[in-house]
């Protein structure tokens, strides 16, 4: 499995894992979040979409937030920050998460970060087994509601 930044030619199909891996937590009522998902090509643009690729497929992607990014929405100065992990659900077991995670404490370490954040659905127990084997706690406090009727809980850990 490599692990690199994304090319524009893989953006569709990036866009393709995102919706795949969230479909499941979404409602027909969230199109506009399908949209967002799907979007992969402005993430690149306002932030970093980094890929886990095998063999010519995408297997997953994840946007990390740097300093400046219009992405970030929970972290404090010194911190850093990923949205949107995304594993293809045939590609689940694999170690993609895991490793889309720590590629973004390391880019974020490289940023002089010293810790890391990120938001989730309550919903996404698989996701959070990972951020919990990685060290992360949940932060209560940092929880948010971006919409009405869409409740994401903070986790962070110290890098």
């Amino acid at each position: 499995m490599e692990l690199r930044r994304i090319s524009r030619a893989e953006h569709a199909d990036a866009g393709a894992v995102c919706v795949a891996a969230y479909e499941p937590f979404l409602t027909t009522a969230e199109d506009f979040y399908r949209q967002r998902l799907a979007d992969v090509g402005r993430r690149d643009i306002e932030a970093q979409v980094w890929v886990a690729v095998d063999g010519g497929t995408v297997l997953g992607c994840v946007t990390h937030c740097p300093r400046g990014s219009a992405w970030r929405e929970v972290a404090r100065d010194g911190e850093g920050e990923f949205r949107m992990l995304a594993v293809h659900p045939d590609a689940r077991g694999r170690g993609v998460g895991t490793a889309l995670t720590r590629l973004c404490e390391d880019l974020a370490r490289e940023d002089g970060a010293t810790g890391m954040v990120l938001s989730s659905l309550s919903e996404m127990a698989a996701a959070h087994s990972i951020y919990t084997r990685l060290g992360y706690t949940r932060q209560p406090e940092r929880d948010w509601d971006p919409v009405p009727g869409v409740h994401l809980i903070a986790f962070g850990k110290p890098l």
